[in-house]
């Protein structure tokens, strides 16, 4: 989703609203902006609320209601349509004067002769075959680069390092550590298994069938950290098995995102990344894991170890 001023505003007050209307606010934005453009009861029966409880949350946030809600809506689509119309026209190099002036010149005599003596016909070649990179594409990855580089920012700038620190005072002396995490964020979890079972014994992903994470919940205790990573849309497998870890008072890390996880109550350390990226936010999730090990390895003296590993997977 790109970062819509309609859908930002809906972000900064999610905290501050009954729970009816953050499920709406949650609706919205996982399908944003099409969600938008239904009926208002349509909206409220998928948020799993009614339509007046849906319709408060556009009063609240100074909408005038559903409909100027939706005007809002359509008014920014329109403005975002003619701004990319606008850019795609100045970058393409068909519609730019400058550029169109710049060909004339080149064409003359004068300047042909002057290319002619600079290069050879390999050269031109390989740039008269070289594949033209459409202007919309590269005004999209400048876009994007913009949002990774704000989503880091902003995620670096919330998450302090009290949280590193007390997440790494429960890694660095628990009995063992167990990670997992949903669809994507599972590799930040695999992450944080390789990195850290380089540092200290007992380091373990959560395993994927029933029979193996019951056998995983049966042996855990206070002595053992669970460290989920739970992003939209929540994983009701990692959701389950938090529970079952927590019933047994195994201690929880949880890396989640700035709306509600179903398991952000339940965590003994909570590190939110509110800032999202151009896509999903994977970079930012190992970027935070980094800097956890970071604090982790500082409380721990894993340099025998690191060697000893390295002796052994010279000779296996």
């Amino acid at each position: 989703m790109d970062q819509d001023p309609i859908a930002q505003r809906l972000s900064a007050a999610y905290h501050e609203l009954p729970a009816g209307e953050q499920a709406v606010i949650r609706v919205l934005l996982d399908d944003w902006p099409f969600a938008a453009l239904g009926s208002l009861r349509a909206l409220a029966e998928r948020a799993g609320v009614s339509p007046p409880t849906a319709s408060r949350l556009f009063e609240r946030l100074k909408f005038g209601g559903f409909a100027g809600f939706q005007n809002a809506v359509r008014d920014g689509a329109r403005d975002r349509s003619r701004l990319l119309e606008h850019v795609t026209a100045t970058l393409d190099p068909r519609t730019s004067s400058d550029a169109q002036e710049n060909d004339a010149s080149h064409d003359s005599p004068d300047h042909r002769g002057d290319a002619d003596s600079r290069s050879d016909g390999k050269s031109r070649g390989s740039r008269a075959d070289a594949p033209k990179t459409p202007p919309v594409a590269s005004a999209k990855v400048r876009q994007a680069v913009d949002e990774l580089r704000a989503g880091f920012n902003g995620n670096l700038d919330a998450v302090t390092e009290e949280h590193y620190h007390s997440a790494a005072a429960l890694l660095a002396p628990a009995r063992t550590v167990w990670a997992l995490g949903g669809p994507l964020s599972e590799l930040a979890a695999e992450y944080l298994v390789r990195q850290l079972a380089s540092l200290r014994p007992g380091a373990h992903r959560v395993p994927d069938s029933a029979h193996a994470r019951a056998r995983t919940v049966l042996d855990l205790g206070p002595s053992d950290v669970v460290v989920a990573y739970d992003f939209r849309r929540y994983s009701p497998g990692t959701a389950a098995f938090v529970q079952a870890a927590r019933a047994r008072r195994a201690r929880l890390v949880l890396v989640t995102d700035a709306w509600a996880s179903p398991l952000a109550d339940q965590a003994t350390v909570l590190i939110r990344l509110p800032a999202a990226g151009p896509m999903a936010p994977l970079a930012h999730e190992i970027a935070i894991t980094e800097l956890i090990l970071v604090a982790t390895a500082a409380r721990l003296t894993p340099a025998q170890r690191l060697a000893d590993l390295d002796d052994l997977t010279q000779t296996l």
